[in-house]
């Protein structure tokens, strides 16, 4: 597809202005935070929009993309210029059959919400020759029963499952999916208490702290990179003001 649009502003420019926008309340976050924004990893959330678009938006220097379809995510890729060109981060559930293919296709995986997957992922690292899976454990931080995760109080238990049992699974850190506010703030103790667990060290096993943490999207990122989130999941914001045309359905 191409790229182009008509209109009066072309999508190079939309997908610029939008980026350098995000950037900026991520850099004012950090400052607030008295943090480094080189810290923070901004991953575009690309599932809304074509192969063209995402291309296109990866020519503008961003270096990561968060998919959560694994079949819709391969035919994308099959049609991009450069797929490769950008870290690809799987941050969808994954269902335990579909691992195999998420690993041919994907960098990062952000949804490890189960010690079944995470023993699925380690099987299929083996069999694939992955010597390493950077993943994320999700847990489900505000108990929703409609979300996936594990409960804070399992987690600890999970990680050094985790630490003893899998020689594949690289643990980054903890991921969630605070709950849908209106209001940003109110979503801010959702990301404290993750922090909070990410510091507690779990034994001698896992002594050191988790270091990443995947939390925020459009509409809370900055409250969650002043909580302390190492990479944010950005899509709605990227893309405000593309024609409705170059969505993907």
């Amino acid at each position: 597809m191409n790229c182009d649009y008509t209109g009066a502003v072309s999508v190079e420019t939309i997908l610029a202005r939008n980026l350098a926008s995000v950037r900026a309340r991520m850099a004012a976050a950090c400052a607030r935070a008295g943090r480094d924004p080189a810290g923070v990893t901004l991953i575009g959330v690309t599932k809304s929009v074509d192969a063209a678009v995402t291309d296109a938006l990866i020519a503008q220097g961003l270096g990561d993309i968060g998919e959560n379809r694994q079949q819709d995510a391969s035919a994308k890729f099959a049609q991009m210029k450069a797929p490769g060109a950008a870290r690809r981060h799987f941050i969808g559930p994954l269902q335990r059959n579909k691992v195999r293919r998420v690993l041919e296709q994907f960098d990062v995986i952000h949804s490890v919400d189960s010690l079944k997957l995470a023993e699925e992922i380690e099987k299929r690292a083996v069999e694939l020759g992955r010597a390493e899976v950077p993943v994320f454990l999700e847990v489900n931080i505000a108990a929703e029963p409609q979300k996936h995760g594990f409960a804070p109080d399992d987690l600890h238990n999970a990680l050094q499952h985790c630490a003893v049992q899998f020689s594949r699974l690289k643990v980054l850190g903890l991921m969630c999916m605070a709950p849908h506010l209106d209001d940003p703030e109110r979503a801010r103790p959702y990301f404290r208490r993750l922090r909070e667990l990410a510091r507690v060290p779990v034994s001698c096993v896992v002594a050191h702290e988790l270091a990443a943490l995947s939390m925020g999207m459009s509409g809370d990122f900055e409250v969650a990179i002043e909580e302390g989130a190492t990479h944010v999941r950005v899509g709605t914001a990227l893309f405000e003001g593309l024609p409705a045309s170059l969505e993907r359905g």
